[in-house]
């Protein structure tokens, strides 16, 4: 699951350094492009308003954030990962994220690592030892600055052994915030059966998971002059979450709590359509008192994910999130440093103006504050005493 040859290939191929650099030009030319707001947008109505007054201060809280510790960095590197969803691989440092938070208001953030994880290292050892190695970094910024950093613990997947291994070191040892899942591993999708016995350990703790998009391999997609993290990142969500209500993990373990990036992708556009087998004769005479299968309950199922806002911030994706969830299940999201080009830390102190243009300063202080602190008691327990 990543954009470069694996370590059992030969390298890097000329298709993929040529392939990389394309994407990646295409990316930060599409980034710089988009708007980050307009003084005039439509409500959840439909009707046009005026931006609305966002509220003032350093409140934020950040779920969707990600840390490329050194060595992890330099190892996506040597493997020729020179590109992440097409976007250039990014520098990072404790000193630029405190930097970029105090910019634009946010209080705190929950650090995870992005696609590819620690899969494109070999099964084994040295992916194990990786993972080992970005928790206990981020741990250690947590313990540094606890009431500026959380952490969402990688796991060496798609090995489910050592990954259940390292899920309960991170929770039960190191007191991560919660979990960070790719969509899938290796073309196989969250959800799947082989995932039980991580799911179970998951359902146990009351963990929070954070789901975070892959990229799909070349041969597995329509070749298109795009980078994946304009298109292909938010259909790999939709797959994940689908695949999780189709196969019961979202009713078998209702201890998760799953955020899925990106306003959830496409599926509270697609929602009803996921769910149209409840319109058919099979929904509208299922028994009353007896449970429906995932499908069939896909409102509630669907409702019951988090939803952020990391380069979602906009009428049309927030209006349709708001139309299968509520508010408090929004929670605020920067995807820093990967969105650099679209928040370069000049101009405005609002990091997601968009949003005004749908919430009012009290519901933007939900989504931005309250939603997400509610979810990691860690954090919030150490913002209160401090």
């Amino acid at each position: 699951m990543n954009e470069s040859d694996t370590p059992s290939r030969a390298g890097v191929s000329r298709r993929r350094m040529l392939g990389g650099t394309v994407a990646g030009t295409l990316g930060i030319a599409a980034a710089t492009a988009l708007p980050l707001s307009t003084s005039t947008q439509f409500g959840a109505a439909g009707t046009a308003r005026a931006q609305q007054a966002a509220p003032s201060g350093t409140y934020r809280i950040d779920l969707h954030s990600h840390v490329l510790p050194p060595d992890y960095r330099a190892a996506l590197l040597s493997h020729g990962h020179f590109t992440i969803g097409g976007y250039p691989t990014p520098e990072w440092s404790p000193e630029s994220a405190l930097a970029f938070m105090d910019y634009y208001g946010i209080q705190a953030q929950a650090l995870s690592v992005s696609d590819p994880g620690v899969g494109f290292l070999p099964a084994g050892k040295e992916a194990n030892d990786m993972a080992r190695y970005c928790n206990d970094y981020v741990a250690g910024l947590t313990k540094q600055h606890p009431t500026r950093f959380g952490s969402f613990a990688v796991l060496p997947m798609p090995d489910i052994a050592a990954s259940v291994a390292e899920a309960i070191h991170a929770l039960d040892v190191l007191h991560a915030d919660g979990i960070v899942l790719l969509s899938a591993y290796n073309g196989v999708y969250l959800g799947d059966p082989s995932y039980e016995p991580l799911t179970i350990a998951l359902n146990e703790r009351k963990a929070y998971v954070f789901v975070h998009p892959a990229a799909i391999p070349d041969d597995a997609k329509p070749t298109l002059p795009l980078p994946d993290f304009l298109e292909e990142f938010t259909f790999d969500t939709t797959r994940a979450a689908t695949m999780m209500m189709l196969t019961g993990v979202t009713q078998r373990y209702p201890n998760i709590r799953f955020q899925l990036s990106h306003a959830g992708g496409t599926l509270p556009f697609l929602s009803w359509r996921i769910g149209v087998a409840s319109e058919t004769a099979i929904g509208e005479n299922w028994p009353q008192g007896l449970g429906k299968p995932s499908l069939l309950d896909a409102k509630t199922q669907i409702s019951r994910f988090f939803y952020d806002t990391a380069l979602s911030a906009s009428p049309a994706a927030m209006s349709a999130v708001s139309a299968v969830t509520s508010r408090d299940h929004i929670v605020f999201g920067s995807d820093w440093p990967f969105s650099a080009t679209t928040l370069p830390q000049s101009g405005t102190h609002d990091p997601a103006p968009g949003l005004s243009d749908i919430f009012d300063a009290d519901q933007r202080m939900e989504v931005e504050h309250h939603a997400p602190l509610r979810q990691l008691p860690r954090l919030a327990a150490a913002i209160n005493a401090g």
